[in-house]
């Protein structure tokens, strides 16, 4: 796998939903040399063009997520804790006795009552997260007003690993795909693209659907971190498996996805010796729910790396399905922008 250090600088920066400058700048400082055009929306979308060796037929839209889910502070305490609210969608169950960090800077620890104390079907149940306080070692409000303030973002702290083939990090699920766009940038493109790095996906999508309708696509790639089988998790219930390749989803709760595009990735798949794997389940979708109806329509597929554990501390991957990947990617569009779906 190319250039590992670049995604283990992904997923360990601080990119809460609304507060992806981290991300960006260092998206920014890889596509100079790289990219014929950068443009940074409104919103704070980068959409960068690339000329390939062909003029396309198609206008292709590439697509992956900047943000991360993560939590917000709403009141400091008089003793100097920190009470929270959820940004996008984050499990209780994933959150008592976490590293974060809080804006960006601030270490802490996020608490809840002692185990000693806990009496009867406490010890079984995730604590809510309105329950939650995070302790950053403040004796009072006004010391920790000091340092941080509400409205500030909470992320999980800093991880990335990797060992024998596999990866685990922060934010994994998001920043793959944004290290998949550059890495196809860097193959020299058969046809021109548009590569779009989007915020706040967690949050309702809203950067992908801004995106599209200024880039006016005819066609579109999202490239995401898909939710996989794991620990008392079957395949079935999840839809995908870690080391059986790219997955291909033909709808999501809220999109049916092109089925000329679903069926010609699946038999690129076959024809290429690329490891594929359809997503069987339908669950809350991606950014693909925005770009398909943004304009007049877009044509749309959702391609993905299986991860476990997603929208967690330690999201887990396989090297082989982001390669995998990449090459399915690279292969379906070059076919979409050449005209031949």
């Amino acid at each position: 796998m190319n250039n590992l250090a670049l995604l283990e600088e992904l997923c360990c920066a601080v990119g809460v939903s609304g507060e992806e400058d981290a991300v960006r700048n260092i998206l920014l400082r890889e596509l100079k040399g790289l990219a014929d055009r950068v443009e940074l929306t409104p919103l704070g979308n980068i959409i960068a063009y690339k000329k390939g060796r062909k003029s396309a037929v198609k206008k292709l839209m590439l697509d992956a997520q900047m943000d991360e889910v993560g939590l917000a502070v709403r009141e400091i305490t008089e003793d100097g804790f920190l009470k929270v609210t959820a940004v996008g969608s984050v499990s209780a169950q994933t959150l008592s006795a976490r590293e974060v960090v809080v804006s960006g800077t601030v270490p802490g620890v996020i608490c809840a009552k002692p185990i000693h104390l806990l009496k009867g079907d406490e010890r079984e149940k995730a604590v809510p997260i309105r329950e939650l306080a995070i302790d950053i070692g403040a004796s009072s409000k006004e010391e920790a007003e000091k340092v941080v303030s509400v409205g500030d973002n909470v992320s999980f702290a800093p991880y990335f690993s990797f060992s024998d083939g596999t990866v685990q990090a922060k934010a994994l699920d998001a920043r793959v795909g944004c290290w998949m766009l550059l890495e196809l940038m860097r193959r020299d493109p058969e046809y021109d693209a548009y590569s779009v790095f989007t915020v706040q996906k967690e949050i309702g999508h809203r950067g992908a659907g801004t995106a599209a309708y200024l880039v006016e696509p005819d066609a579109s790639l999202i490239l995401e971190g898909m939710p996989a089988a794991e620990a008392g998790k079957s395949a079935p219930e999840c839809g995908c498996e870690l080391g059986r390749g790219a997955v291909v989803s033909f709808a999501d709760r809220w999109t049916l996805y092109d089925r000329a595009y679903f069926k010609r990735a699946m038999e690129i798949g076959s024809e290429r010796e690329i490891s594929v794997q359809p997503k069987t389940v339908s669950i809350p979708g991606g950014d693909g729910d925005s770009v398909q109806v943004a304009q007049g329509g877009v044509h749309t597929l959702a391609l993905g790396v299986p991860c476990r554990y997603v929208h967690g501390p330690a999201v887990m991957a396989k090297e082989s399905d982001v390669e995998n990947t990449v090459r399915l990617v690279e292969a379906l569009a070059a076919e979409i922008a050449g005209g031949a779906l």
